[in-house]
């Protein structure tokens, strides 16, 4: 219904297809969605029949729309061509009759400019195809299955000159300015040829440059997930919400990219395809798996009693309480619902305590300002987690209030603070590596040693080795501490726990949020910490880590690989030492998806990961490191097994 000079594209087709000399009636065949319905109105405007169908099911669409209108030959044209050329319908046609096809069309191969795609089909083989054809490919895409049938005559017309590389379809904005450029050029003449068109791009390629860059009938090689995966990065900044789990960071052009549901350690794409994760699990929030039975009814129970109201929900103290319980040493706590949040209010605090505002941090705390400002004299938290992370919109005041020191090296830490009035020390307890040399009682001698305040960082470790945070593991305690991620199995909550003496200084300055106090992100964390509690699920998803490193390690020996592996045992990751390691990355995600798993270098183990899918796991990893291997010695050639782009490995704009 997009218009050029007022009139719709569907109008422009139709007026074309008028002119054919064999069609003796044209059919619009949509779906039943209200979304159509200006499509309809329009249509029966035109006094044009309008058939409603299957929305997905396209061959059951086309086999009833043919039954009703009792058509002999159906002629198939896409809506989304509204430069078809009538002469090359009415070609195809002939041929279908001089050689008494069942099937005809210019597209086998293709040489026509895409956008000028035809088929012509006999009635028996569309009733064929509608009882045989099972796969829902074959049944939304109308033709696949009667293409790779051997019971029906064919007839394929190709152009003497290969023109498949043209483009003049409209899937995508840019495909819709191009088409309204031609049609202003020619003075809105409608029925231009396709001659025309092609003389057009000889004197003016310019023209053309408009949608360079797609594929040729990529949409019918795209799941759904894809398909809205392209949508989103045109009003979505980036695509989506969170950098981790971009489609870019696993498979470009080929991840799933959305979910319809999720069990245990189970995902259904939107295309109804079923994977195993072997990934990151939610970005590490669903220790229980996805979709607790347990934690969801808890959830349940407070939605159907309200989730907010003018007063307070009593499981914000009950949290509360039961987080310093876990961890006697700290007395007070404050509550949010993301990491970045609970970063960001545990510096606050911290500095309104310390009466400094200079910062030592180690480790990745989120997005905010405060962080990103390290960033504003160099590349300087490129070592935590992320690199290239720009520090544009941060204020540039904030230069040389934040230095990054790297992990186990105390000599960085302690050049920083002979250097600077440092009022805070953050830093993650552990991520990659294992502390070294009494590096976490060192870090805590000196904080008080100097008067510094102390932040562990345990959102992305807390409960995955202890039950609390993994400071417990070592002995060393924090003055402030900071949960999220696996708080509440997949439900939104964070906590900041610490000492009265410096938490009382929330009160001193403002910190305070209206969805802080919604009932559900506390609800699930208590159901949450119980259930974990009963299956000492910290001990279950440890030893699973354990025992898989030692299998990538034996993998990797076996066919004579570099290997690093770092992180948590249950949120583990490998490496192989390679230049092409992206690439190799990238074959494995993409071997991996193609054998059911979602998956690629890293694993977060959740208490539904059990041995069976561990064991099917690693049979498909080796054959993956065989085929590596070749790549390492010439044998093969890793570019030409990808069949996409290489991911990417850290921050980087998407346009």
């Amino acid at each position: 219904m997009m218009r050029i000079n007022k009139v719709p594209l569907i109008e422009i087709l139709t007026l074309r297809l008028k002119n054919s000399k064999h069609i003796s009636r044209i059919v619009v065949a949509s779906s039943k969605n209200k979304v159509n319905q200006p499509l309809v109105d329009h249509l029966n405007k035109l006094d044009l029949d309008c058939f409603t169908g299957s929305e997905s099911n396209v061959l059951k669409r086309y086999y009833d729309a043919a039954s009703l209108y009792k058509a002999d030959a159906i002629v198939r044209v896409t809506g989304d061509c509204p430069l078809i050329d009538p002469k090359v319908v009415d070609t195809v046609i002939e041929g279908f009759i001089a050689h008494s096809a069942d099937y005809a069309s210019n597209r086998e191969p293709p040489t026509f400019p895409d956008g000028l795609d035809v088929e012509v089909i006999s009635r028996k083989a569309l009733e064929f195809a509608h009882k045989k054809a099972i796969k829902s490919y074959d049944r939304e895409h109308v033709t696949p299955f009667i293409i790779r049938s051997r019971l029906f005559k064919k007839f394929y017309y190709k152009n003497k000159k290969d023109f498949s590389s043209e483009r003049w379809t409209v899937d995508e904005i840019e495909d819709f300015r191009l088409i309204e450029k031609v049609f202003a050029i020619f003075n809105y003449n409608f029925l231009i040829s396709w001659e025309d068109v092609i003389n057009l791009r000889d004197t003016n390629s310019d023209i053309f440059d408009i949608n360079k860059g797609f594929i040729r009938n990529e949409g019918s090689m795209m799941g759904e997930g894809q398909k809205l995966w392209r949508r989103a990065k045109r009003i979505i900044p980036g695509g989506n919400m969170l950098l981790s789990k971009r489609s870019e960071m696993f498979l470009p052009n080929l991840w799933p990219s959305y979910f319809s549901k999720a069990k245990g350690c189970r995902i259904w794409d939107l295309d109804g395809r079923e994977y195993i994760d072997m990934s990151i699990m939610g970005v590490g929030t669903n220790i229980l798996g996805y979709g607790n039975e347990l934690v969801d009814e808890a959830v349940k129970k407070v939605v159907a009693k309200g989730n907010m109201s003018t007063l307070n929900c009593p499981e914000e103290l009950y949290l509360a309480e039961k987080l310093i319980e876990l961890h006697p040493w700290a007395d007070m706590v404050k509550l949010a619902r993301s990491g970045g949040e609970a970063n960001s209010i545990a510096i606050r605090i911290a500095r309104a305590a310390s009466g400094k505002d200079k910062v030592a941090i180690c480790g990745y705390h989120g997005w905010h300002d405060w962080y990103l400002s390290a960033n504003l004299s160099g590349d300087n938290l490129d070592n935590h987690l992320l690199p290239g992370l720009e520090p544009l919109g941060v204020p540039k005041n904030l230069h040389n209030s934040v230095f990054a020191f790297e992990y186990n090296k105390i000599d960085q830490l302690k050049e920083i603070i002979s250097r600077h009035e440092i009022g805070v020390i953050k830093m993650e307890v552990s991520r990659n590596f294992k502390p070294k040399n009494n590096f976490l009682s060192e870090i805590r001698k000196i904080a008080t040693e100097k008067n510094i305040i102390l932040i562990f960082d345990e959102c992305t470790s807390g409960f995955r080795q202890t039950n609390g945070g993994l400071h417990k593991l070592y002995g060393v305690n924090p003055d402030i501490a900071i949960f999220g991620k696996a708080l509440g199995n997949g439900y939104a909550i964070t906590a900041v726990i610490g000492k009265k003496e410096f938490m009382d200084f929330a009160q001193n300055t403002f910190i305070s949020s209206t969805f802080w106090t919604e009932r559900i992100g506390p609800a699930a964390a208590l159901k949450t910490l119980k259930v974990m509690n009963d299956l000492k699920s910290w001990n279950i998803i440890t030893e699973k880590g354990l025992s898989i490193e030692k299998e990538w390690s034996r993998i990797a020996m076996k066919h004579n690989l570099d290997i690093g592996i770092s992180g948590l045992p249950s949120m583990i990751d490998f490496k192989l030492n390679y230049p092409n390691w992206l690439k190799y990355k990238t074959f494995i995600t993409q071997e991996m998806l193609e054998n059911g798993y979602l998956s690629s270098n890293a694993v977060y183990f959740c208490t539904e990961h059990n041995d069976e899918i561990i064991k099917d796991y690693l049979i498909i990893l080796d054959q993956i490191f065989e085929k590596i291997a070749l790549c390492e010695n010439n044998e093969l050639n890793i570019d030409l097994l990808l069949k996409g782009p290489v991911c990417h490995s850290g921050f980087k704009r998407l346009n």
